[in-house]
């Protein structure tokens, strides 16, 4: 089986492993209790949150862990939404997001709250004269990815950042689930920035959610005070230190993995562009781990399908969009519905060999002759 879906899930690696287990052996107790192993567990959960706090260049306060960036991104655009009401009901975002965030601002939307999306250029970025044109006194939330996980493309996030310094009540979100680990994120030039350990050698089923001091949130989840008074539960400290150890291998190794994914981006870019009936979807602004494209008149899922049989492990979409649907991106960056129904996502790691993109070119090649014979 050759696996490219990595933008989906990548593998825990096994110094994350490693620290899961033995955090669970070591460390039974609720993080929160006063007894001796319950403070044991507490420090242990300090030390962590420090060790992220100094990767991320925030504060410990500004930390919200949770169970993955649906959560993140829900609590940070509903969080948003219902504190800062009284100031205005309108939201600004984009075409390319995840689907927990469409389904926020669809769910603000019931309430009354009003959604624009701002269009982006033609190669895949925002817009950034129809940004301002949207921005109204009460609008009270931008919400842009930093990298869309369909296309990759990434958004130029310090120049939005500054456009909304003239909009002193309006908050700039970033979901950065898809740039970790292969970028350097900063909570310099946002006010909230989802992360998701998973998308970068982590463990499943934590989150992140970085917050500045200065916002505030409505909680999601009531209950009692956990690490933050913005989201209630019992720290899952073994989630929270393999978090740390997943962070720390990112920073250390995400220029060398960067230069081996760009090798296998070009490989396939060059083969693909052999093939007249290919259009290739990922502009100059895309992350080379995400690369997608069309086969106008072939739908995604038959192509999903049929790799699928040669062995080759990859989507057509974000794994958390319905199938039959069009590519929400490639919609949005070429108005193309055709084109929107037949999309393959082809998302690399530095774990990928060369080999294996031989096998999906290969595999691709064989599924072309019976689409063309059709």
């Amino acid at each position: 089986m050759v696996y490219l879906d990595y933008a989906a899930n990548t593998p825990a690696n096994e110094a994350v492993l490693e620290t899961f287990c033995e955090t669970e052996r070591n460390f039974p107790a609720n993080p929160s209790s006063p007894h001796p192993l319950g403070q044991e567990a507490g420090k242990r959960l300090e030390k962590a949150s420090q060790e992220i706090a100094h990767m991320l260049q925030v504060k410990e306060s500004e930390l919200i862990y949770t169970s993955g960036a649906s959560e993140s991104n829900n609590l940070a655009i509903k969080g948003v939404a219902h504190q800062y009401q009284s100031r205005g009901h309108h939201i600004i975002s984009t075409w390319l997001e995840h689907s927990s965030v469409n389904g926020a601002l669809a769910a603000l939307s019931k309430e009354g709250f009003e959604i624009d999306y701002v269009r982006v250029t033609k190669q895949g970025q925002v817009d950034l004269e129809n940004l301002r044109s949207l921005l109204r006194e009460d609008t009270i939330l931008v919400s842009i990815c930093m990298v869309d996980s369909e296309v990759g493309l990434q958004q130029p996030i310090k120049e939005i950042y500054q456009i909304l310094q003239d909009y002193p009540h309006c908050l700039l979100h970033v979901d950065a689930a898809q740039a970790a680990g292969k970028l350097p994120v900063s909570l310099e030039y946002a006010d909230l920035l989802t992360l998701a350990p998973h998308k970068f050698y982590g463990l499943n089923g934590s989150g992140l959610l970085l917050r500045k001091d200065s916002v505030l949130l409505t909680p999601l989840i009531d209950g009692g005070m956990s690490t933050t008074p913005f989201r209630s539960g019992t720290p899952v400290l073994s989630h929270i230190t393999a978090m740390e150890t997943a962070l720390r291998q990112a920073e250390r190794k995400r220029e060398a993995w960067m230069i081996s994914v760009e090798k296998l981006n070009h490989k396939l870019r060059e083969a693909l562009c052999n093939f007249s009936e290919v259009l290739i979807n990922s502009t100059t602004f895309s992350i080379p781990y995400i690369f997608n494209l069309s086969v106008p008149g072939v739908r995604a899922e038959k192509m999903q399908k049929m790799l699928a049989e040669r062995g080759i492990c990859l989507s057509t979409k974000s794994a958390c969009c319905a199938p039959g649907t069009v590519s929400r991106p490639v919609f949005a960056l070429t108005g193309d519905r055709k084109r929107a129904l037949s999309t393959l996502r082809v998302s690399l790691s530095h774990l990928t060999s060369e080999n294996e993109v031989d096998l999906f070119l290969e595999a691709f090649s064989d599924c072309r002759k019976q689409w063309r014979s059709h």
